[in-house]
């Protein structure tokens, strides 16, 4: 018998969820996916709002559904830097920690699945394709922040800006696809000036460099337009 929304033994929320098959649930089985579901909680969250804190008791992982998470350290004296983002499929926290290694801070609104973390612990122990995939991700992040400190160490403020832009277009929604990508920036200038070492001038200087090359067009401060993706990927130096 055919199943569907009616019959199916998927819990109805992962079934309409986008990312449920590039994500951490996508290890899991039917069952697996119903007894999580008894704990999971959708939530939404608007931009600026601290997710988790620093240094602070680690009492859940989320899956990201929906926009972009920004990752902070603070130093001593209360400067910020931003360490890194998360987009949709990435989970949220680091497996088996106690205490939050960094800030979480919604960029944009964002839309989450948030686990107990218990519960996922509970199962990653019981399913090593669960703990594969989360492996997977975990060397992924670590591959991403290798290619960023050659961003920050060795590229031009030009190549930054454009390597910037690229990995919004190409990680904000993982359904797209083609050369064209129009998006919204999910960091102020200031934001995106913090995470690539620069003065909000230049950022707003090479912007406007790449509008008038031709690689983007931009409607007011946060709506971006690539015409070609592979002449923006061109910028990037890389």
């Amino acid at each position: 018998m055919r199943k569907d929304i009616h019959n199916s033994n998927i819990p109805v929320r992962c079934i309409s969820c986008d990312v449920r098959h590039k994500g951490v649930c996508g290890a899991l089985s039917a069952e697996e996916l119903l007894t999580l579901s008894a704990h999971t909680r959708l939530v939404n969250h608007q931009a600026g709002d601290e997710l988790a804190g620093e240094k602070m008791p680690a009492e859940f992982y989320a899956t990201v559904i929906r926009g972009v998470v920004k990752l902070t350290k603070t130093l001593e004296d209360g400067r910020q830097q931003i360490v890194g983002l998360q987009f949709a499929p990435d989970l949220l926290g680091r497996l088996n920690a106690d205490e939050n290694a960094v800030s979480v801070e919604a960029a944009c609104d964002v839309n989450l699945c948030r686990i107990p973390k218990a519960a996922l612990e509970r199962l990653v122990k019981s399913n090593p394709a669960l703990a594969e995939r989360l492996m997977e991700q975990t060397l992924r992040e670590l591959d991403e922040a290798r290619d960023w400190m050659v961003t920050l160490g060795r590229k031009t403020a030009a190549e930054k800006v454009a390597s910037f832009l690229f990995l919004i277009a190409t990680h904000l929604d993982p359904e797209v696809v083609g050369e064209k990508r129009q998006f919204d920036l999910p960091l102020s200038r200031a934001d995106i000036a913090d995470f690539l070492g620069l003065t909000v001038e230049t950022v707003s200087r090479q912007m406007s460099k790449l509008r008038n090359d031709g690689v983007i067009s931009t409607v007011g401060n946060r709506q971006i337009e690539v015409m070609k993706l592979s002449k923006l990927k061109a910028c990037c130096g890389s």
